[in-house]
């Protein structure tokens, strides 16, 4: 069973930055893909960056292209997503999650596993 342990939300200022960590377990993950998503107060699920465990290709929801990256440590089955100039329309509670094969997906329906989620707040 794929477990996702998300960490590293916060409370940040508005430019300011924060990494989120995604703690993968419970199978191997060649040939999966392991991507974020978020979730503000009376909104969808939304889409923001998914890599490729094997090849590390990357995706990005336009909304974050330049500010944000997804990045991977096979070593320690860790996916991380840095995130720079942080904005108050970032604030959201942000989920880990992973599907087998097309790291391009961002339709939520697609993606089997998820983590707990975390808590991001950014202030103006």
């Amino acid at each position: 069973q794929v477990q996702l342990v998300e960490s590293g939300g916060g409370l940040v200022q508005a430019g300011g930055s924060l990494r989120l960590s995604c703690a993968a377990s419970g199978r191997t993950f060649s040939n999966y893909a392991t991507g974020w998503f978020r979730q503000a107060p009376g909104k969808e699920r939304e889409f923001v960056a998914a890599i490729m465990w094997t090849i590390a290709s990357t995706n990005y929801a336009d909304s974050v292209k330049g500010r944000f990256t997804i990045s991977r440590d096979n070593a320690k089955n860790t996916v991380y997503l840095q995130m720079n100039s942080l904005q108050p329309a970032d604030t959201a509670v942000y989920y880990c999650a992973a599907r087998y094969g097309n790291y391009r997906s961002t339709r939520r329906n697609d993606w089997d596993y998820w983590g707990q989620g975390t808590q991001v707040t950014v202030s103006s």
